[in-house]
């Protein structure tokens, strides 16, 4: 193996200038040679382009884009630059960052933008000029004041074994070389990674858009990682970047590995895998330039003590009845037409994705760190809330064929309304929707709150199908409300009868909670602490009103409750 440590300091700011440039591009062992035509035309563009950058007499943009073209030029010319030169040039391209990064005057996005993306093409393509063909492995690492670059090249004779790890002093790549190098004609290939300590006032975090109003930090330095002549450049396993963090981590905040697409920094293709204190672990299906960015919160919310405490009664109350209802349900004897399989299976949806949500979110601190929990987290609440409300949905298209015709749902229970034919539909349906979901966009879960990323519209891959739901529930209670109001109108008006009445009212009217309609409240919160409120303490207690509607107000189940107090009294006096 050869190992090559090349060490080169920065070049003085006055040594950036094209003369300079041109005699090591052209210097000629013969002193004699002339110049042909194209190299005349590329001095002459080395010469505007330095006239331009070292007099600065323009604005701060115009001293920028005079630099930029410079990068260009040497970009062009990379390709006929032996290795040597090209160690040389990357001195050159490292000064012009600095004379950019360090610069005091505002300088316009577009221009920071073309001035980010013609540095990283100068420099990935000057180090692709530093790969020499090997047979074994070889090794080169380049150290510059704002830069570090590490090569390794592998031949036919390499093996996994003797490959060192690649890494900077702050951020380390895990790339299967061997395998990209086996489906290669030439049976080699070599990897440049890249550090670059100053690029985040240049490709500024501010270059992440996303719908939330967040302020973003760049908390690793941006990193490069190509395939420097190889002929195929596939991967055949995502790559993974553990990447130090160069600020402060905020437990409360959100962390996003993402790459540079030449206009702004997007996460398509990469994903956080772990994270801790310290570094963050990223995956990514392709090579390009990349980032560790942190959102947090631009306007934390003012959430009062009361209102928290609010949550965790009522989230705990339902959970109680929740479980009564279920309990309700197991154990006591119901008659043959009553289907409770639908109201089983929402106090099941429910009870589960309010529990799991409820223990995220009192650790939520210990579970953030551990991306891949979070993101676990987030897809089975996904699943388990999408599925509740398809369990709704059925419920509601129960009541509106009991309703309609009691006698046609328990002939046509058997053939349709099966108990397994619901259950596929209640929980298949979910999980189409959560496996799409995480197929077409896989890093959009795990969110600062372990739940969906808003960025990008995801959040309708949730959304979308509540929406829908609660549209055709809301109908059909409507649907449900006025055939039993034109059913109560035949009713004499005895006491008895009036007194069923309002019990068959009150049963009526909760049905709105029990098919989830309350939620729609969550589309006009919008700050407002009383509906946020009201929406709390009515999707809080599904679970209150089902045990109520379904076992308090149902004769036979309370005389079995009655009976069982009994046998438990009984028996307690024995003793």
């Amino acid at each position: 193996m050869e190992n090559v440590k090349i060490s080169l300091s920065i070049v003085p700011q006055k040594a950036v200038d094209c003369g300079w440039i041109w005699a090591v591009f052209y210097r000629q062992p013969d002193a004699e040679k002339k110049e042909d035509k194209h190299s005349s035309q590329n001095r002459q563009s080395f010469n505007c382009a330095d006239k331009d950058m070292t007099t600065s007499v323009g604005s701060p943009n115009q001293t920028v884009a005079s630099t930029t073209n410079l990068l260009n030029l040497i970009s062009n010319m990379s390709g006929q630059l032996s290795p040597t030169d090209a160690g040389n040039f990357l001195s050159v391209v490292d000064a012009a960052q600095m004379k950019v990064s360090t610069s005091d005057s505002p300088v316009e996005k577009s221009t920071l933008v073309s001035f980010g993306n013609a540095y990283l093409n100068a420099f990935e393509n000057l180090v692709s000029a530093l790969v020499v063909a090997t047979d074994n492995m070889t090794v080169k690492n380049i150290a510059l004041n704002n830069t570090e670059v590490t090569v390794l090249a592998i031949g036919v004779n390499a093996s996994a074994a003797d490959i060192p790890p690649i890494y900077t002093k702050t951020a380390q790549l895990e790339i299967d070389l061997i395998g990209i190098a086996k489906q290669s004609i030439s049976k080699s290939a070599s990897v440049a990674f890249v550090s670059y300590s100053a690029m985040d006032s240049i490709l500024k975090p501010d270059f992440f858009n996303t719908s939330e109003n967040t302020v973003k930090t760049m908390m690793s330095t941006v990193i490069s990682a190509t395939l420097s002549q190889t002929n195929n450049t596939a991967l055949t396993k995502p790559v993974n970047f553990t990447l130090k963090h160069i600020q402060g981590f905020n437990p409360k905040s959100s962390l996003s590995c993402v790459y540079w697409n030449d206009s702004e920094w997007i996460v398509d293709g990469c994903s956080v895998l772990n994270s801790n204190s310290s570094h963050t672990v990223c995956s990514c299906v392709h090579l390009s330039t990349f980032a560790l960015i942190m959102q947090t919160s631009s306007t934390p919310p003012e959430s009062s003590d009361l209102l928290e405490l609010l949550n965790l009664v009522c989230v705990i109350v339902g959970l109680v009845f929740f479980s009564l209802a279920l309990l309700s349900f197991a154990l006591c004897q119901w008659s043959p037409g009553v289907n409770n399989v639908a109201r089983i299976n929402i106090c099941i949806s429910l009870l589960s994705a309010h529990l799991l949500f409820l223990l995220t979110q009192q650790f939520l601190s210990l579970i953030r760190p551990q991306q891949v929990f979070c993101v676990a987290i987030a897809g089975l609440l996904h699943f388990l809330f999408l599925s509740a409300f398809v369990w709704m949905f059925i419920e509601a298209v129960l009541l509106f064929i009991c309703v309609q015709n009691l006698s046609r749902i328990s002939s046509k229970k058997k053939e349709v309304l099966s108990s397994g034919f619901l259950c596929v539909i209640g929980y298949v349906l979910a999980l189409v929707v959560v496996g799409v979901s995480i197929g077409l966009v896989p890093e959009g879960y795990g969110s600062e709150q372990c739940w969906i990323k808003t960025a990008e519209g995801f959040i309708w891959s949730f959304l979308g199908p509540v929406c829908v739901i609660l549209a055709l529930n809301t109908i059909f209670f409507i649907k449900i409300v006025l055939t039993l109001n034109s059913t109560l109108k035949n009713l004499n008006a005895e006491v008895s009868q009036m007194k069923q009445t309002k019990i068959l009212a009150f049963k009526t009217l909760s049905q709105f909670v029990v098919l989830g309609c309350p939620w729609i409240l969550g589309f006009f919160i919008n700050g407002s602490e009383v509906l946020e409120i009201l929406f709390l303490v009515l999707n809080s207690q599904q679970g209150t009103f089902i045990f109520v509607i379904y076992c308090v107000l149902n004769n036979e189940i309370m005389q079995q409750y009655k009976q069982c107090f009994r046998c438990l009294c009984s028996g307690h006096k024995k003793y």
